[in-house]
């Protein structure tokens, strides 16, 4: 019998694969984002529901960040840099969006769970989470979407460092707190 204790267990132990990231990409990635125009970011699915909460984080910070596909998007420019989440790297729609965003020359920075995949492939910036095999513990992309989750929050950290924030900024801007 499968318990609340073995699920948590088995998706905190692949927690632990987030200390593979290189911290280089990281800052590589950070400084990308903070001399960016617009930041997009762009997930199908879970991954997009990740993605929409860094997005909102994003500005939070006071950045312009963009969820694709949302009705106040601008286009996407050579100033731009956009922030890919498949775990896979083969999801279409995020594929579409990488071929658009390479005509354009915006900086592509993708997050996916291995290098073998188009979008990694498609990307100036790659980070990769790898994961621990899916079973029913942590059902489909489970392992990838919560990982993701927690670099995401972790790199808003160090994007905050870099910009001089701090949390009681961010409140400043938070809707609840209007």
């Amino acid at each position: 019998m499968t318990t609340l204790s073995d699920s948590f267990e088995y998706i905190m132990r692949n927690f632990e694969n987030l200390r593979e990231i290189d911290e280089g990409i990281v800052g590589k990635v950070s400084n990308v984002l903070l001399e960016s125009r617009n930041i997009f970011v762009y997930g199908v699915g879970r991954s997009g529901i990740v993605g929409r909460m860094f997005a909102m984080r994003l500005v939070q910070m006071g950045l312009q960040a963009y969820f694709v596909g949302e009705t106040i998007a601008p286009v996407v420019t050579e100033k731009d840099s956009v922030v890919l989440l498949s775990g896979t790297g083969e999801t279409q729609g995020a594929l579409l969006v990488a071929q658009i965003c390479r005509r354009v020359n915006a900086k592509i920075i993708s997050i996916t769970s291995s290098t073998d995949n188009s979008i990694y492939k498609a990307s100036d910036l790659k980070i990769v989470i790898r994961t621990n095999k899916s079973s029913d513990l942590a059902p489909l992309g489970t392992l990838f979407e919560a990982s993701c989750h927690v670099f995401l929050d972790s790199l808003i950290a160090v994007l905050m460092k870099e910009k001089g924030e701090k949390e009681s900024d961010l409140r400043k801007r938070h809707a609840i707190w209007l």
